[in-house]
C-alpha cells in the first residue's frame, strides 16, 4: 500500500506530469546549480530535478517518505536528503562553493506564509524561488498598493523580492485534490534593494502594527508608533488607510523613525 496523505502534514501531492513539465521549463534548472526542495513527498518532482543539476538537496518533514526520496538517490549521489522542519531548517549548512541556492517546492498551505517569513531571513544565499502555493497566496504576495489583496505579506515579501505569478494549477493536478486553486510563484531576491530600512526589526514592526489595524488611518493605525505630525513629516497622508502605502513609502517612515532619538 502505498503513503497516505496526512492531513496533519497538509499534504497533497502533485501527479499531474504536464503541470510537473511546466514547472520544470520555468524553474530551467542547470547543470552546476544547487537546487533545493522543500516538501518534496513522495518525488514526483524530484525524479525530474535530479536529471537537471548538479546537487539537489531536499527537505521533507514526514519520516515515513524518507525510505521512498532515498531508494531515488541509490544512483545519483547528487541528492542529499534532510528530515525536518523547513520552517525551522537552517539553509546557511547547504551551501557549497557559494553557489546561489535555487528554491522548488509544492508548500503545505497551512505554513506557506510563516515559512515565506523564515526564507526571508537568507536573502544573501537565495537566487530564486519557485513555490506552488494557494493562488490568494500568491495574489497577495503579487498584490500593489491600493489591491484589495494587498497588505503586510505583499509589503514584506517585495521589500526583498521581484515577484511574478507564472501560472494557475487546478486541484485535480493534486493527489487527494485540494479545495483551493494553487499557483506557481517565481520570487527573485533584489542583487540591490530599491529601497533600503536602516533598521529592518523597526521596518517590520511598523508594517505589523499597521496592517494589524488595516480598516482604520495611519493616524490611528500606528498610534503609539508615530503621530499624526510625524507621518506627516515623512510625506504621507496621516488620513490614509494602511492598504493605500506603497513599499517605498513604509521605508521612507520607517526610516524617519528610525533616525529620531527615543
Amino acid at each position: 500500500m502505498g503513503h497516505r496523505p496526512r492531513k496533519r502534514f497538509g499534504q497533497h501531492f502533485l501527479t499531474d506530469a504536464a503541470v510537473i513539465e511546466r514547472i520544470v521549463r520555468s524553474l530551467s534548472p542547470r547543470p552546476g546549480q544547487h537546487l533545493v526542495e522543500i516538501g518534496p513527498g513522495r518525488g514526483a518532482l524530484t525524479r525530474h530535478l535530479i536529471r537537471t543539476c548538479a546537487c539537489l538537496d531536499v527537505i521533507e518533514l514526514d519520516r515515513d517518505l524518507i525510505p521512498e526520496l532515498e531508494r531515488l538517490g541509490e544512483s545519483w549521489d547528487g541528492l542529499r536528503i534532510h528530515q525536518g522542519d523547513a520552517l525551522g531548517f537552517d539553509l546557511r549548512t547547504l551551501g557549497r562553493e557559494g553557489a546561489p541556492l535555487r528554491l522548488v517546492g509544492n508548500l503545505p498551505y497551512n505554513i506557506s506564509t510563516p515559512l515565506m517569513f523564515h526564507l526571508l531571513k537568507f536573502p544573501g544565499l537565495i537566487g530564486d524561488m519557485h513555490f506552488m502555493l494557494q493562488k490568494e497566496v500568491v495574489q497577495r504576495m503579487a498584490a500593489r498598493a491600493g489591491d484589495s489583496a494587498y497588505g503586510r505579506l505583499s509589503v514584506m515579501i517585495q521589500y526583498r523580492c521581484r515577484v511574478e505569478e507564472l501560472f494557475q494549477i487546478l486541484p485535480q493536478a493534486f493527489t487527494p485534490p485540494p479545495q483551493v486553486d494553487s499557483a506557481l510563484v517565481r520570487l527573485t531576491p533584489h542583487a540591490i534593494l530599491p529601497h533600503v530600512a536602516r533598521d529592518e526589526a523597526n521596518f517590520a514592526s511598523l508594517v505589523r502594527q499597521a496592517f494589524s489595524l488595516r480598516r482604520k488611518t495611519l493616524r490611528n493605525a500606528l498610534k503609539g508608533m508615530a503621530d499624526p505630525g510625524f507621518i506627516a513629516a515623512a510625506g504621507i497622508d496621516p488620513g490614509s488607510r494602511p492598504e493605500t502605502l506603497s513599499v517605498e513609502e513604509y521605508v521612507r517612515l520607517s526610516n524617519l523613525l528610525s533616525a529620531t532619538p527615543k
